[in-house]
């Protein structure tokens, strides 16, 4: 079985942790300084409350609530707490993998406890850092993810054999990973309306409707998943970090911003294992692209967030001059080698002293006490 783990309003929660005063009030983390002309990068519970959420301009949320908080957001504050959180999960002993910088799964086998492993784990993270999470348990991932939806915040629930089909039967179809604002119509106008009714679907059905789309869909609705493990081969083939909006943005620079993040947690997990990557992933999706994907291989292997973020505005340019909306991205390295020697060039060797030197002093204090400049600058929205 696979246990879901989706931190609730993550951003918001970890600022309203740190800064009591702010507990149980509205609150929005902009993407810049400015708190009137940024965009919201995550709402608290009562913001989203008011009809604020990621994505909206922050002039438009002061006037849902002139009396709204508002915080600049602080990405290496969230980077850290995301990764100090996949550290006390594996502590479990289980084989856990990102989903994103606030999600994360646990291959639990059989546990024939679940419900006590996954209020244990709550009450650990609500300890160790002040803010609550949500999760799903199920057969498989898309299910797992559904689970831990639907009682948020801070909520558990199990998908069983016996009351799967119950819950999913009042869950609209467009609740499910992966069904977008155009795939939801086309499923209502064949009578699909709830995930039950999709999961009540053939294979044979769903690849008529949607070729290997459909049957891969299938697969993941009805799959008994597990963790595969690679004998022999400690070495990861990727590395990657996405994350989902709550709604579509086409703002270019909060979708740099968010490419930026990605960027730099993908890099420190890369140096962190001693290697470099020559291949750069771009994924984008959106209701206007659909899923855009696209890679570029480099003779140069790198691990700098830096140089893995413009390789991504390079890929991204091939969407076309206008920004389009985005709904979810992506940043994955791959062809991956050990970084086995430094740099000839002077100037390269001095940038890779820098990072070390920042690694080290983040790993000390904190991973927010130094940042890049650059990430600073793309929090500015212009």
């Amino acid at each position: 079985m696979i246990l879901h783990i989706d931190m609730d309003a993550f951003f918001a929660s970890i600022e309203q942790a740190i800064n009591p005063r702010l507990k149980g009030r509205p609150l929005i983390v902009g993407s810049r300084g400015k708190r009137l002309h940024t965009v919201v990068c995550a709402a608290s519970y009562e913001a989203k409350a008011l009809g604020i959420d990621s994505g909206m301009p922050s002039k438009e949320a002061f006037q849902l609530c002139p009396n709204l908080s508002f915080v600049p957001a602080q990405q290496g504050r969230y980077i850290w707490t995301s990764e100090q959180i996949l550290g006390l999960l594996k502590g479990y002993g289980f084989q856990v993998r990102y989903a994103s910088i606030d999600e994360f799964q646990m291959d639990i086998l059989d546990t024939q406890n679940p419900q006590t492993l996954a209020q244990g784990i709550q009450n650990r993270i609500q300890e160790a850092f002040k803010i609550t999470a949500s999760i799903g348990i199920a057969k498989n991932s898309l299910l797992a993810k559904l689970a831990s939806k639907i009682n948020k915040p801070n909520g558990r629930l199990i998908l069983t054999e016996e009351n799967l089909a119950q819950i999913l039967a009042g869950i609209p179809v467009e609740k499910l990973c992966g069904i977008g604002p155009k795939t939801g119509p086309f499923f209502a106008d064949l009578g699909i309306k709830t995930c039950l009714d999709l999961y009540q679907k053939s294979a044979n059905f769903l690849e008529q409707i949607l070729g290997k789309n459909g049957i891969n869909l299938y697969a993941s609705l009805h799959s008994n998943e597990y963790f595969q493990v690679q004998e022999g081969d400690e070495k990861p083939k990727s590395i990657g970090h996405s994350y989902t909006l709550p709604r579509a943005s086409e703002n270019t620079g909060f979708i740099r911003a968010w490419i930026r993040l990605l960027s730099e947690m993908v890099a420190r997990r890369l140096r962190e294992q001693n290697l470099v990557s020559k291949t750069v992933n771009l994924w984008l999706n959106g209701p206007e692209i659909g899923n855009f994907g696209a890679q570029k291989t480099y003779e140069q292997a790198i691990n700098d967030g830096y140089e893995v973020y413009h390789r991504c505005l390079t890929i991204m340019a091939k969407t076309g001059r206008k920004m389009p909306k985005i709904r979810a991205l992506g940043v994955t390295c791959s062809n991956l080698i050990l970084a086995q020697y430094s740099s000839l060039f002077r100037e390269q060797k001095r940038r890779e002293e820098l990072i070390k030197a920042v690694d080290k002093i983040n790993a000390r204090h904190g991973e927010d006490t130094i940042y890049p400049a650059v990430v600073t600058l793309t929090r500015k929205l212009r």
